[in-house]
């Protein structure tokens, strides 16, 4: 028997760069030619964002081959939809030289990126995020992912994009549910990694619901910060990224259970407090770090316990079929104290009895 090892270089480039500014939409495309000036663009976006007019304010007088998403949102977020876009790169004549423009929300931006991963065995994508859940999370950090018809983001592939640019003032138009919700990944990502930022959160509220653009650009850049700093230490997930799911284990499985009703960021809210309820129970946290936490989710106006139609039966089989599942039960990310994930044997996800969280999903309803 012969061996020989196959040695596989980095490829791509090794980081790409997050600019954060407010009103600078109507610019990006000629940054976006200036800085991949020999690709041709293809654009992903869907029809919010051509109601919103930022679809034109972005293009100006270009015209591109563009796909836009139709229905918007998580209903559209599946295989079906993939394999549209790339059909219409095809239909374009577009090649390996093409770079995907992603304009829009989390969505959008999945959808794109997971297109760009597959195309032609991979072509560039750059993100243009329009939500606050993209701009906050999904936006940096190159997870791609689409749902099947069991789980959220059942299929999926760690594609970075090549640039990032955010402009936070797309937020005004974005419409108030989405906006509150999508504001929750702001506050996990401060329960997880930084207490200063809870507490810039809690001091800044009102001006953020609001939508004070000093404010949303601030916050932009804490967040940014915070996912450049996870991603960079463990790019593909195999430990410390996991921080991120906090709240997204429940989350996830309540999200599906409420049939796509419940937008992701309420359904991670009421993760986050199953979070930190597991906390408690395993001696981690006590009910004032909980309460705090709960004021500001309540403050933004998301739900914090399960609706009466969620049962926590399904949940605990949803939770079975999480795709971080091993021998169909995942592992669970917990903190010590705000800003602190909580680290066994690190290890950045830590084994949960399914009696502990099946008691926490009881104390929900």
């Amino acid at each position: 028997m012969l061996e020989q090892n196959v040695k596989i270089p980095a490829s791509g480039p090794g980081s790409y760069r997050v600019l954060v500014g407010s009103r600078m939409l109507h610019s990006l495309w000629g940054q976006i030619e200036t800085d991949f000036p020999r690709r041709a663009k293809f654009v992903v976006t869907d029809q919010n964002l051509v109601s919103a007019r930022h679809l034109g304010t972005l293009l100006g007088p270009a015209n591109p081959p563009t796909f836009v998403i139709s229905p918007p949102g998580e209903t559209s977020k599946n295989m079906t939809t993939v394999v549209s876009i790339i059909e219409a790169m095809e239909g374009a004549c577009l090649g390996r030289d093409s770079l995907i423009v992603a304009l829009g929300g989390g969505t959008v931006g999945d959808l794109a990126a997971f297109a760009a991963s597959i195309f032609k065995r991979g072509v560039p994508v750059v993100q243009i995020p329009t939500s606050t859940v993209a701009q906050a999370d999904s936006a940096v950090g190159g997870k791609t992912g689409v749902d099947s018809s069991t789980s959220k983001n059942a299929f999926g592939t760690f594609w970075h994009p090549r640039a990032v640019y955010v402009d936070v003032a797309t937020l005004v138009t974005l419409n108030h549910r989405h906006f509150r919700a999508g504001l929750v990944e702001s506050v996990k990502h401060a329960v997880i990694a930084d207490a200063d930022y809870f507490d810039f959160l809690e001091n800044n509220l009102d001006g953020i619901l609001v939508r004070q653009l000093d404010l949303l650009e601030k916050m932009a850049c804490f967040n940014c910060r915070i996912k450049a700093l996870v991603v960079e230490a463990d790019p593909g997930e195999q430990n410390q990224r996991r921080m991120l799911n906090y709240g997204h284990t429940v989350g996830h499985a309540v999200e599906a259970a409420s049939g796509y009703q419940l937008l992701h960021g309420e359904a991670v809210a009421i993760g986050m407090i199953a979070a930190g309820l597991i906390e408690i129970e395993l001696g981690l946290g006590g009910q004032e770090r909980l309460d705090r936490v709960r004021r500001m989710l309540q403050k933004i106006g998301v739900p914090v316990t399960l609706g009466p139609n969620l049962a926590e039966k399904s949940l605990i089989e949803l939770i079975k079929h999480d795709k971080k599942a091993v021998a169909a039960w995942p592992r669970f990310v917990l903190t010590s104290e705000i800003g602190r994930v909580h680290c066994r044997d690190g290890q950045y996800a830590v084994p949960v009895e399914q009696e502990i969280v099946q008691k926490v999903l009881t104390s929900l309803k």
